[in-house]
């Protein structure tokens, strides 16, 4: 589904839950942020605070910005060079009259069955649905297959290529692996050296960050509707 953050149009990809009874759409951290469409550093990059109302589509009342990668990794004073890159990951905390309504399934794909802990490799499967507004309702265009061209930077990045490309606005959209576990969340559109490629940030760190950095309880909610597969 689309997110709207201080005007910027995203697709939430996974709900979380960290045992305290709230329930969290994910989303990019950079959907937050204030600077242009190059500044990707989460470590120094500009965003937009914590209790930033967040509109998401078909909900009822808006939801709150409660974490924000970029915004723990600045408090945190995080050196490491690929975290900075790479951890784009926010949560936005659904107000209560809505949880009964969300759906923690991929749409088209079903899933996710779980969370992916070990990468990807070359040429291995993936799926995505994006969401983004410049596609102007042509629903045909957002669910995408495609393949991986392995992990990078430590593993926090993964970069996938498929048809069709993500865009602008399916910034946020979660990554299925063949088995229907959730790889990672679409982060950039790439130019070089990949054209037209997208790279996904690893969710299992960006758990594991979110964790150590204010939210303890942090897990993926599987989906209720069954994996259909890559074809």
């Amino acid at each position: 589904m689309q997110t709207v953050t201080g005007g910027s149009q995203c697709t939430a990809n996974f709900v979380f839950t960290d045992g305290t009874g709230a329930v969290y759409l994910g989303q990019s951290a950079h959907c937050a942020g204030t600077g242009g469409a190059t500044e990707t550093d989460g470590c120094i990059a500009g965003s937009l605070p914590l209790g930033t109302r967040v509109e998401i589509d078909g909900a009822s009342q808006p939801g709150t910005l409660v974490y924000s990668s970029w915004l723990a990794m600045q408090a945190a004073k995080e050196k490491d060079a690929n975290a900075c890159a790479y951890n784009d990951f926010a949560l936005v905390r659904l107000d209560p009259s809505d949880i009964g309504r969300t759906n923690p399934s991929v749409p088209v794909f079903g899933g996710p069955v779980g969370l992916d802990t070990d990468g990807t490799s070359v040429g291995e499967q993936v799926v995505t649905y994006g969401n983004s507004s410049l596609r102007f309702g042509l629903e045909s265009t957002s669910p995408k297959r495609g393949v991986s061209l392995g992990d990078a930077f430590g593993g926090w990045t993964h970069t996938v290529y498929t048809v069709t490309p993500g865009i602008p606005g399916d910034s946020g959209s979660g990554v299925l692996d063949a088995a229907g576990r959730a790889i990672g969340t679409l982060s950039t559109v790439a130019v070089l050296p990949y054209p037209a490629s997208n790279g996904v940030s690893d969710l299992a760190r960006q758990i594991a960050y979110a964790r150590g950095h204010g939210v303890p309880g942090l897990t993926l909610v599987p989906g209720t509707e069954a994996f259909a597969g890559v074809l």
